[in-house]
């Protein structure tokens, strides 16, 4: 059977209009930023001299092998990273079906059915009466159909658009969890490192304290000391004694916080984990090309940019809708009543149809729709500016954090070091006679009441420096970005 001419035409019709498209063409939007982060200079000049990091994979930085043997199974285990793949996967799936609506669907189609036909029934009774009748009948059918709705004005093109920036958002976005898992991996091993050794000082200040209350117990028995005396050492007792389980309450939290971000089960990094180890140190810091190389880097940037993309080809979409639908659909196969015909000309049979949906008393709806997708593209620009504002944020306050716990432990280090001295020097008068236990005991707890400051500051100073590379983009390979 001939096509008719008619859809013919209006397929050319359609070849001729499917450069036509709806909705405002997108523009990234322009930030303006600063040449250089506020923190930078210090960072860089605390670093010495413009150090090229390894943003990909910073925790080789900390030079602690445990650290990155970690970091590296977490990203390869870590649950919250196999969703955002998973996510990734089924935006991906989105973006191939928003490209197949854009081509032709076909199909093919076949049944096979066995009639038989009732004498007691009005029709069997009309039709026994005719020469011929046969009660049963048998009737085969195959066909080859098709159908394609053109897009003339752009909607479904624009629909792909979205899909396409929909998927590079996810894949940024699993990006960004990728950031997240390894910091938080850095991080808490480095609390756990920090609460170890601050275990080590509460055990020790509280054999120093002990000590204490023994002696003053002592004077307190040969009339020396007075009863406040006592009460107080053994008050000062009590409260390094009641550290200790926070301590090692924080220390099992760490630890089991450890185990999860692994994807292990809580206490199955126990034994790893056992032995104490030094903090690692933070290593240098730089600003990575300031806050215009951050544009380009951020994953959670790149996710809000392409979600204001995706916005803006829905409004497309939804104008579009103002518009009318041309659907072309054709069927050609063959019918009969033998299947030994089936592939016989006489059983051949074709159809072909031109199709039509606008929604021409629907535009106050349409209009609606319009006004919700400019809505919502508004929402997803305030919302990247948003983001690279609070991401220029994390970098300034990482940098200060930085500078200013390393200053810090810096100064608490010198404490420690001038309150060892002191120590030994009271320790040498205690023996020669000149002094007491006492003195020499009150050095030893401020002593290590200054160790503990000093383990808190060197650990705040290497997580600003893991807060730094998470703020700065660090963790993965921005060039590799789906395009």
């Amino acid at each position: 059977m001939r096509i008719s001419s008619r859809i013919l035409t209006a397929a050319s019709t359609a070849a001729l209009l499917g450069g036509c498209a709806v909705g405002p063409s997108y523009v990234a939007p322009q930030m303006a930023t600063p040449p250089a982060f506020v923190g930078g200079p210090a960072v860089e000049a605390a670093t010495g001299q413009a150090t090229k990091v390894d943003l990909v994979n910073w925790w080789r930085s900390f030079d602690d092998p445990l650290l990155t043997s970690l970091v590296e199974r977490a990203l390869a285990q870590n649950l919250d990273l196999q969703q955002a793949r998973a996510r990734v996967v089924q935006v991906r799936a989105a973006l191939r079906h928003a490209s197949a609506d854009l081509i032709p669907s076909g199909q093919v189609s076949g049944q096979a059915s066995e009639n038989y036909q009732s004498l007691e029934t009005p029709q069997g009774r009309i039709a026994s009466t005719l020469p011929g009748f046969e009660r049963e009948a048998q009737s085969y059918e195959l066909n080859l159909g098709a159908s394609w709705e053109l897009d003339l004005f752009g909607g479904k093109d624009a629909a792909r658009d979205a899909a396409r920036a929909d998927w590079q958002a996810s894949a940024a976005g699993a990006a960004a969890a990728r950031l997240a898992v390894a910091a938080q991996t850095a991080d808490t091993y480095v609390a756990i490192r920090s609460l170890q050794a601050r275990l080590d000082v509460a055990r020790d200040q509280q054999k120093v304290q002990q000590q204490l209350v023994d002696l003053v117990a002592l004077q307190y028995r040969k009339g020396v000391a007075a009863e406040m005396q006592l009460h107080q050492a053994e008050g000062a007792l009590a409260q390094v004694k009641a550290s200790v389980p926070q301590l090692e309450q924080g220390l099992d939290g760490a630890m089991n916080a450890l185990d999860v971000l692994l994807g292990l089960q809580p206490g199955s990094l126990r034994p790893e984990l056992a032995a104490a180890a030094p903090i690692p140190v933070a290593p240098a810091v730089s600003s990575a090309g300031g806050p215009t190389a951050l544009l380009r880097r951020r994953p959670d940037i790149i996710a809000a940019e392409r979600t204001l993309a995706a916005s803006n080809a829905r409004i497309g979409v939804a104008i579009s809708e103002y518009y009318p639908k041309f659907t072309l659909s054709g069927l050609i196969g063959s019918a009969t009543m033998g299947i030994g015909g089936v592939f016989s000309s006489g059983a051949t049979q074709a159809s072909g149809a031109l199709g039509l949906r606008w929604r021409l008393f629907d535009f106050g709806r349409v209009d609606a729709e319009i006004a919700a997708a400019r809505g919502r593209n508004a929402e997803a620009l305030a919302a990247y500016r948003l983001t690279v504002l609070r991401a220029s944020e994390d970098v300034e306050n990482a940098f200060t954090g930085l500078i200013k716990q390393q200053a810090r432990a810096q100064i608490l280090g010198e404490g420690v070091t001038s309150l060892a001295k002191a120590r030994a020097s009271s320790f040498a008068a205690y023996k020669g006679g000149v002094s007491s236990l006492l003195d020499v005991l009150d050095v030893d707890r401020r002593l290590l009441d200054s160790r503990d400051a000093e383990i808190q500051a060197r650990a705040a100073a290497a997580r600003a420096a893991i807060a730094s590379y998470r703020a700065l983009g660090g963790g993965w390979d921005a060039s590799i970005a789906p395009g």
